[in-house]
């Protein structure tokens, strides 16, 4: 059955994956209220008793995943869909130490394309910033909310879920519970005549399956509506007879091309990796990631994953956060998994993600700001000077490790803007010189 376009833009929106119908490229060129303008705490989403009509918004139409009212909602997306929790257990919380520069505010540099210098705290009003906390030397040195986060809110982390899934899928294969060279198949069987079918594990961790799966917002025909359609909770028309979950849906990928030639952002190998983690545990990924690392870190707060019909975690782009324990966990990649007392990553699994993927099949996606970068186990490699690597999410969620400098950048946004090609001008340079900020005066 030919799907719906109206019906699958709805069905798009559980997955936080890219909401509307405009192409990137028509998103870029919109104009849009800038970041003071769509205050949403200013705007007055969602106050009152009910809210106001006009300030009202709804999981079931997306309109609560609309710009402006996203600014609101990207900080408050329990209250509009089914979520599994992530516990950080009983203990006691690990402090984070202060030591606050307040001039960073004013370090300048260029945006990329651009010739007139902005300073750092301008930058944070161009990427629609709702929180920003920066670690160097293990201690918090900047931090600030806007908008809608609060220091104990949560915020939609999106695609940087795929990097929480990604450290707990080469964890598990330093541990020998995860062969990454043997195929999918073999973890999964119900794969076998999918597209993953012959994929190993480690193509599936670095994006270089060969899928036909597109992941065009403009084309209603796309794999990434069906995908989504599957993997939303909310009740089916009565003329759907599509998959009804995520598991029920990845069997049906199919392939296109040779694997392991190309890099290729498929958000459905985050989650064919989360089955395979749920698969040799005989736990969901909440329940992995609350073990294996929530419980041990210290957080100050549970996390949580937005779920499909049957409760299933999304593995590709679910996770929500606090702000400091996002910084935790950035902080705890950058010591080599030590923190809290605890070894809590294996050293050899972070060396893993750091050594980054193959260049060449990342230069075939063509990502005209990344040049020069790779992905390994879901993270993005920069292989610049310092070092650094990064989880990256749509609308503008971040966490930056440049060991060099010492320094995590944790940041949650609500860009109007999807693609990151919207950020990157003026986030990469200010990262960069942030760095050398650091470096140069300790």
């Amino acid at each position: 059955m030919k799907q719906n376009y109206a019906v699958c833009r709805l069905f798009v929106l559980p997955g936080l994956l890219l909401i509307g119908s405009l192409n990137l490229n028509a998103q870029e060129k919109t104009k849009f209220l800038n970041a003071a303008e769509s205050d949403p705490i200013k705007m007055g989403w969602m106050t009152g008793a009910p809210p106001a009509k006009d300030r009202t918004v709804y999981f079931e139409d997306g309109s609560f995943f609309q710009f402006p009212a996203l600014r609101w909602s990207a900080a408050h997306m329990r209250q509009f869909m089914p979520t599994t929790n992530v516990s950080r257990g009983l203990g006691n919380v690990n402090p984070l130490a202060k030591n606050i520069r307040k001039e960073i505010d004013q370090i300048k540099f260029i945006p990329l394309g651009e010739t007139k210098a902005m300073t750092w705290q301008e930058s944070l009003q161009k990427v629609y910033a709702d929180g920003v906390i920066v670690m160097q030397h293990g201690k918090i040195v900047y931090e600030q909310y806007f908008g809608a986060l609060k220091e104990d809110g949560q915020h939609a982390a999106m695609s940087v879920t795929k990097s929480l899934t990604g450290t707990l899928g080469i964890m598990l294969a330093k541990e020998g519970l995860i062969d990454t060279s043997k195929l999918v198949s073999h973890y999964i069987p119900e794969l076998k005549n999918s597209a993953f079918g012959d994929a190993t594990v480690r193509q599936v961790m670095d994006m270089t399956t060969a899928l036909q799966f597109s992941e065009d917002y403009a084309d209603p025909n796309a794999e990434i509506w069906k995908f989504s359609a599957a993997g939303n909770p909310l009740p089916k028309p009565k003329d759907y007879n599509g998959p009804k979950t995520y598991y029920e849906y990845l069997p049906t990928v199919k392939k296109n091309g040779v694997h392991g030639t190309a890099f290729g952002y498929k958000t459905v190998n985050s989650d064919v990796l989360g089955w395979i983690i749920a698969r040799v545990t005989r736990k969901t990924v909440a329940e992995v990631l609350s073990e294996k690392i929530w419980r041990k870190l210290g957080t100050e707060q549970d996390a949580y994953y937005s779920v499909d019909a049957v409760g299933t975690p999304f593995a590709g782009g679910g996770f929500n956060m606090g702000l400091r324990d996002m910084a935790r966990f950035g902080q705890l990649v950058l010591n080599n998994g030590f923190a809290n007392g605890k070894q809590i990553i294996p050293k050899s699994a972070i060396d893993d993600i750091r050594k980054g993927g193959s260049k060449a099949a990342f230069e075939k996606a063509n990502y005209t700001l990344l040049k020069g970068w790779s992905y390994r186990n879901m993270w993005w490699i920069t292989h610049n000077e310092d070092g650094a690597f990064c989880a990256r999410g749509v609308h503008g969620q971040v966490i930056y490790i440049d060991p060099k400098a010492d320094m995590v950048i944790v940041r949650f946004s609500s860009n109007p803007v999807a693609s990151n090609s919207a950020n990157d001008p003026y986030s990469l340079p200010a990262y960069h010189a942030l760095a050398k900020f650091l470096m140069a005066n300790k």
